[in-house]
């Protein structure tokens, strides 16, 4: 092993459990195809851009291999490594993290001779989201996440120097902890990858778990009948019957559905965790993990089960002897007509999950249909308000600057409320960050009256010098309306709803009689209604999954459930006052943000003009964008030649030898954007590329529409995006 890692000129910004993916992946990789030479990692500065090389004297890639490596379950067949299992998802997962970054990799081999691959990142932070900086310096890291890899490298030597086990291996696991909370119980695990299996069952054994293995999901569950396990860690993809597949098996069979299961799956990402979730595992965890997240999570879950069964168990008693009495008076037309009760019940439930899921269905088919015309739409009401704002006259009168204003207010409320939507129909997580909650709910208020109804009065009491909070946007948003719509249902005759925000201090009196509260500073958001209030028997539930007092098919039970796991996940508090004919006070505690203030950091800055000799291609099938578009280019200075698809542009292109910069819709018919740029660069290998779409970015990252590396502004966008933008890929270097 060779490492020559020098200090670089200028730093690189990494997410440090990414990278630290990253990084393993490659060098477990390398040794699992080198048997003898070396394998080198070297750290250099190239330009702009630092340089990873991750060099080995191994097996090689075949030519005709080297442009599918990057491919999800791709694996190169008859490749002689030390392990013949993988799940063919590791460099992908490499590819992913890198894009992630604003970086690219590829990849060098000979075959028979050596393999290389290059990650470039770029120095500094200019290709970075500023939301997703970090101001403090990253801590080193623990190691942990690589004893997986070392794990997995200690059993291919194993299975090579003959032995079952080798003595540093037992070394590895001696520092792990016993679980004697969950001592005694029996763990099924499932997975057909031997490698794998081989190394979950030691770390449970290490710890003290009976365990026994299954090689796919059928023959986990014929061991879950026979057995009855305390807990099933059961991987996702396997033959016959998959993790998801076992998973509706064991909730499906009487004897088998309180049996705790936790997922095992590389796929990662909240959308992977969410769909796990939803199938009703009670965890996922995402390979690789380390032995002691694993083991952690493992006792975890038997623990919470074991309560869970045991409270089952004294509920189920107690009711058991309150009801036996009435039981016997009971004849068999009641029982019949309790049974066509609960019949009818549950096909009434079954029609309405059916309903529920063809309404998400149709809403994400609706967002992704629309979204590409209705941004074109706003790139052009939003541009042309810019356009009157800039040109008004100095003397114009103040209710057309007024009205101006409100337009433009209105087009970038719209252009929100698109992108709202469209993450909303894809499950689109949104980072914490700071906000002002007085702006918050102010720019919510038409939303809640119009979740309220007319009958009701939304009257706000925001405080003056009010804190910030960090936190998930979206998700107090939902928290508000979820209360807002409780409120509603709690006052069908009318009445008024009161949203005030308070600076506010909890001392150790309040939260040593408070759960998972820490003294300190807080800003309240307070909700209150004049609704009928709640019972106090009642108001000890409100806050427990699915507990509701509505009938059915008038609430999930869930509403209450989100605003108090939202508010814990935040580092908050919750509390809840209310009694019969008094209505009900829901206040959210949440902790002050101290950080820099980003959104004063901001400067007005200049909007950048062309020289007047420099070309722009404008390529949109839209009319109306086109002609905006090369209206903003042309104020700002630039010469500008237009094409409405992708063949009339390469012939602009062939006519015109002094353009400086392509810019192109994603979405164009015939030759799409993508095609045309790689088209356009086979002619003019410097020419500069820019993308725009209706779409967001990340979606079309995600889905693989534009390659790392490229340059793409989203729309609707405005002048000064548009100007700044523009500038900065002209002055880049090619």
């Amino acid at each position: 092993m060779v490492v020559d890692c020098p200090p670089l000129p200028q730093p690189v910004y990494v997410d440090r459990e990414m990278w630290e993916k990253i990084v393993l992946n490659l060098l477990s990789n390398a040794f699992k195809f080198t048997f003898d030479g070396e394998i080198a990692i070297k750290l250099l500065a190239a330009g702009r851009n630092a340089e990873l090389i991750v060099r080995d004297t191994g097996v090689g890639i075949p030519q005709q291999e080297l442009s599918r490596v990057f491919e999800r379950f791709h694996r190169i067949e008859g490749s002689r490594g030390r392990s013949f299992e993988g799940s063919g998802i590791g460099l992908a997962l490499v590819q992913e993290l890198v894009k992630l970054h604003g970086g690219a990799i590829r990849v060098e081999s000979e075959e028979g001779r050596r393999t290389a691959f290059i990650i470039s990142l770029p120095f500094g932070t200019e290709h970075l989201p500023k939301d997703h900086l970090r101001s403090d310096k990253a801590v080193a890291s623990t190691g942990i996440r690589a004893q997986a890899y070392v794990e997995e490298a200690l059993r291919w030597l194993s299975t090579e120097n003959g032995s079952g086990r080798s003595a540093t291996g037992r070394e590895v696991l001696s520092d792990l902890p016993s679980l004697r909370a969950a001592e005694n119980a029996t763990v099924l695990l499932a997975d057909d990858n031997a490698d794998m299996r081989d190394y979950v069952r030691r770390l449970l054994a290490s710890a003290g778990l009976r365990t026994e293995v299954a090689v796919d999901g059928q023959a986990a569950l014929e061991s879950a009948r026979r057995i009855k396990p305390d807990l099933i860690l059961s991987d996702i993809m396997m033959p016959r019957l998959d993790g998801l597949g076992l998973l509706r098996a064991v909730r499906d069979d009487e004897d088998l559905r309180m049996v705790p299961v936790i997922l095992l799956s590389a796929r990662a990402g909240e959308e992977a965790e969410v769909q796990g979730l939803d199938a009703g595992a009670d965890d996922y965890l995402v390979k690789p993990f380390s032995a002691r997240e694993l083991l952690a999570r493992v006792q975890n879950t038997i623990i919470l089960a074991r309560t869970r069964r045991e409270a089952a168990e004294r509920e189920r008693e107690l009711r058991l002897t309150a009801e036996s009495a009435e039981a016997k008076l009971r004849d068999l037309n009641a029982t019949l007509e309790a049974r066509v009760k609960n019949a009818l019940a549950d096909h009434a439930a079954a029609e309405e999950q059916l309903r529920q899921a063809q309404k998400m269905e149709a809403i994400g088919h609706l967002t992704g249909g629309v979204a590409h015309d209705f941004n074109n739409l706003l790139t052009i009401v939003i541009g042309n308000i810019e356009s009157l704002q800039r040109h008004m006259p100095a003397g114009a009168p103040d209710r057309l600057r007024r009205s101006a204003e409100n337009a433009m207010q209105g087009a970038k409320r719209a252009a929100t409320l698109t992108q709202r939507l469209l993450a909303f129909s894809r499950r689109q997580p949104l980072e914490p960050k700071p906000v002002d909650l007085n702006k918050l709910v102010s720019g919510m208020s038409d939303l809640l009256r119009g979740t309220l109804g007319e009958s009701v009065e939304l009257q706000t009491v925001l405080a003056g010098g009010l804190w910030r909070v960090e936190i998930d946007y979206n998700q107090l948003e939902n928290s508000l309306i979820n209360l807002a719509v409780n409120a509603r249902d709690a006052m069908p005759k009318g009445g008024k709803l009161i949203v005030e925000t308070a600076n506010a201090h909890l001392d150790e009196g309040y939260t040593a009689r408070e759960t998972e509260v820490m003294p300190g500073q807080y800003v309240v958001i307070a909700v209150s209604d004049t609704g009928s209030g709640i019972s106090g028997d009642v108001l000890e539930r409100v806050f427990e999954p699915f507990f509701t007092t509505k009938p059915t098919g008038h609430g999930t039970g869930l509403g209450l459930s989100q605003v108090y796991g939202f508010v814990k996940q935040s580092g908050g508090h919750v509390k809840i006052y209310s009694e019969p004919g008094e209505g009900t006070t829901v206040k959210i505690y949440l902790p002050r943000f101290t950080g820099a203030n980003e959104e004063d950091q901001l400067a007005a800055d200049t909007i950048p003009d062309g020289n007047g000799m420099e070309t722009v291609l404008v390529v949109e099938n839209d009319d109306g964008v086109r002609e905006h578009s090369s209206e903003i280019l042309q104020e700002l200075g630039y010469r500008v030649i237009e094409a409405h698809d992708g063949v009339t542009a390469l012939t602009k292109l062939e006519e015109n030898n002094s353009i400086d910069l392509l810019f192109t819709d994603v979405g164009l018919p015939g030759i799409n954007g993508r095609e045309l740029a790689e088209e356009a660069r086979k002619r003019r290998p410097r020419l500069k590329v820019l993308f725009t779409t209706g779409y967001a970015r990340n979606a079309i990252v995600h889905h693989g529409r534009l390659d790392a590396g490229v340059e793409m502004i989203s729309k609707p966008f405005t002048y000064a995006d548009l100007a700044a933008k523009v500038r900065k890929i002209i002055d880049s270097a090619s």
